[in-house]
């Protein structure tokens, strides 16, 4: 956790409601870090509905082992998710799956809750176990400390769960006509390539919406959002999402796509994950410019996501935006060896508002100087059509300076 704070970051964390249901504790453990918070719970209402989506990564931490289990074989409700930041417990082996069961048991023995009803996430350094007598003398300290929520326990909920993050990340947004409420907290800087960075997110709604269904409006949402998102094409062991429907603020629960509800409830769930999710890039390591990348003119939407994330996540490319140097040509690089179909001579490029090029070649009009000036902001803009189809997407990623390798090299001291 770095004491500069991106200069793309927020002016300040959002002003998120309390949400009924939902009862929060932080805690400073010392399971790595020294005076600061590392651990957050929040305690959920009985009957809360759960979803997830987790990395993709065929080495997958405790935690998530842990969570994909209890998801797949329970009843689809949760009463409590658990955090702790500075040690990622996983490549631990038997130690790892022994301390994610031992946090869940003690947890769930001090609240009086079923152990596999209680969601775990930890993030931070690969391949140290975490230690048992830290963990028995410091959750209970954890269960101890529950409040209600309100923005000063989301802030501290937020606070708890960073890592190298630079400032604590948060985002609600009221149901149009629901009298209800989606927030969410989340933490991510680096290692940032989602495929559901070291990335977690932890979404809380006060709608009663049934299990399958809720699962379905996550995955939708990180579709557009986690899942469009690379710092350095990085994806942890530790990407999680989580998703809680406490019900406690409407009786009637939402369970079909046809209720008048379900709009504003996936509206709503959209603008919060695209809101963390775009706060993690904006906190990239080492990150000066904040940028989005569309790609239109694609064989499909998903080969406009491959050869978008081609381009944000080339290390040419955004070495190139650092320095605020239009070389388009490698951007042409990135869209060629994205493995997507592409069209040289149809190509088009766009520098915020300046065309470089157009069926595959640069126009006479383009003014490098005018390219060079959007690029001096802090927010840039990427547009290239392939030429092949009706597909299109937009991801957002930031560039790639020094800072990034300082902050990497110097990791685990």
């Amino acid at each position: 956790m770095s004491d500069a704070v991106s200069p793309l970051a927020p002016e300040s964390f959002p002003d998120m409601p309390p949400l009924a249901g939902v009862a929060i504790s932080t805690h400073a453990g010392g399971l790595r870090y020294r005076g600061r918070k590392d651990l957050f719970l929040a305690i959920l209402a009985e009957g809360t509905s759960v979803a997830g989506v987790f990395t993709q990564t065929l080495c997958p931490s405790a935690p998530v082992d842990w969570c994909r289990s209890i998801l797949n074989d329970g009843d689809g409700t949760a009463r409590a998710v658990v955090c702790n930041s500075g040690n990622a417990n996983a490549f631990t082996g038997q130690a790892g799956a022994d301390a994610a069961s031992l946090t869940a048991q003690l947890i769930g023995d001090q609240l009086g809750f079923d152990s596999r009803r209680i969601y775990l996430a930890s993030t931070g350094v690969i391949g140290e176990p975490l230690d048992e007598q830290s963990l028995r003398h410091e959750l209970p300290k954890l269960v101890d400390g529950i409040a209600v929520s309100g923005v000063e326990a989301w802030r501290a909920a937020a606070d708890a769960i960073r890592t190298t993050d630079t400032f604590s990340k948060g985002a609600w947004s009221s149901i149009d006509g629901a009298a209800a409420h989606v927030v969410g907290i989340a933490k991510g800087s680096g290692m940032i390539a989602p495929d559901m960075a070291t990335m977690l997110g932890f979404i809380f709604t006060d709608l009663p919406v049934e299990p399958d269904l809720l699962q379905e409006c996550l995955s939708s949402a990180v579709r557009k959002s986690f899942n469009r998102i690379t710092v350095d094409s990085d994806t942890s062991t530790s990407d999680t999402v989580l998703l809680f429907a406490t019900g406690e603020q409407i009786d009637d629960d939402l369970n079909d796509r046809h209720d008048a509800r379900f709009p504003a409830f996936q509206a709503a769930l959209d603008s919060v994950c695209l809101d963390l999710a775009q706060q993690i890039v904006r906190d990239g390591e080492g990150a000066t410019k904040f940028v989005e990348v569309t790609v239109t003119g694609a064989a499909s939407d998903d080969a406009a996501t491959v050869i978008a994330k081609a381009i944000g996540d080339s290390p040419l490319v955004k070495t190139a935006l650092a320095a605020e140097d239009a070389n388009w040509g490698r951007i042409v690089m990135a869209v060629g060896k994205a493995g997507q179909a592409a069209e040289r001579d149809k190509l088009a490029i766009w520098i915020g508002p300046e065309q470089v090029s157009a069926d595959g070649m640069v126009l006479d009009s383009y003014s490098e100087d005018r390219a060079t000036v959007h690029l001096t902001g802090d927010e840039v803009v990427v547009k290239v059509d392939v030429g092949v189809g009706d597909g299109e997407s937009t991801i957002w990623t930031c560039d790639l300076t020094h800072g990034y390798i300082d902050i990497n090299a110097g990791y685990r001291s």
